[in-house]
């Protein structure tokens, strides 16, 4: 990868459930100054507040299923519309028809995908991490029961964090029973095209994103 500093970097950032997308991809648009979109976040932030975005997502959310191409490329058009420089997106594109919609679209803007960053972890880590995953509604911080202060306290922001209605084991396989259908070919589209990096993810959180930084900023 060359300087990040020397043009902005459009990254999408791959992974099943509890693979930590969120934390990662937080971490590495802080790094290298670029923007951060996380679907997940916004939609669940929609359903709590009962927007009509909200309430057309809860039942997909509720039942471990993905969200509809067509609803969710109008949310991301909506949101790279806005954007100047880079981004990083957390949970876009999930299917393959997305990866095509956001190849279409940079294109006609004579843009494209610099790195599809696939985060790589066993199912059997992953189930461990969904049982133990909380959330901050607040700062949409998302981490470990172990991570919290005072054992109920967000780290970051110091409000009461909680399990997320949706982490529950039966909700988790039929969601990575869908990222195995849906997304693992977007996977697939990117590295045949030359711009995936698959990241091993089971290490703990400070090596992870080490590595990754590591990948963005090495000399070309």
């Amino acid at each position: 990868m060359t300087d990040p500093t020397a043009r902005p970097l459009r990254i999408v950032l791959l992974g099943p459930p509890a693979s930590g997308k969120g934390t990662q991809g937080k971490r590495l648009a802080e790094s290298l100054g670029l923007g951060y979109l996380s679907t997940g976040a916004v939609l669940r932030e929609q359903v709590e507040n009962q927007t009509e975005l909200g309430k057309t997502a809860k039942p997909f959310l509720d039942g471990g299923q993905y969200l509809p191409d067509e609803l969710m490329c109008r949310i991301i058009a909506d949101w790279l519309g806005k954007q100047s420089g880079g981004w990083v997106l957390d949970g876009f594109p999930r299917s393959l028809p997305q990866a095509v919609y956001l190849d279409e679209w940079l294109a006609q803007r004579k843009l494209a995908i610099d790195c599809a960053l696939s985060l790589e972890v066993p199912f059997d880590v992953l189930v461990e991490r969904i049982s133990q995953r909380v959330e901050c509604p607040a700062c949409r911080w998302t981490g470990q029961i172990r991570q919290l202060r005072d054992g109920k306290l967000c780290p970051v922001c110091g409000q009461s964090a909680q399990s997320r209605a949706d982490d529950n084991e039966e909700n988790f396989r039929k969601r990575h029973q869908e990222f195995e259908k849906l997304t693992l070919p977007v996977i697939e589209h990117y590295r045949d095209r030359d711009r995936l990096f698959a990241c091993d993810a089971t290490a703990p959180q400070d090596e992870v994103a080490e590595k990754i930084l590591a990948h963005f900023t090495k000399p070309s």
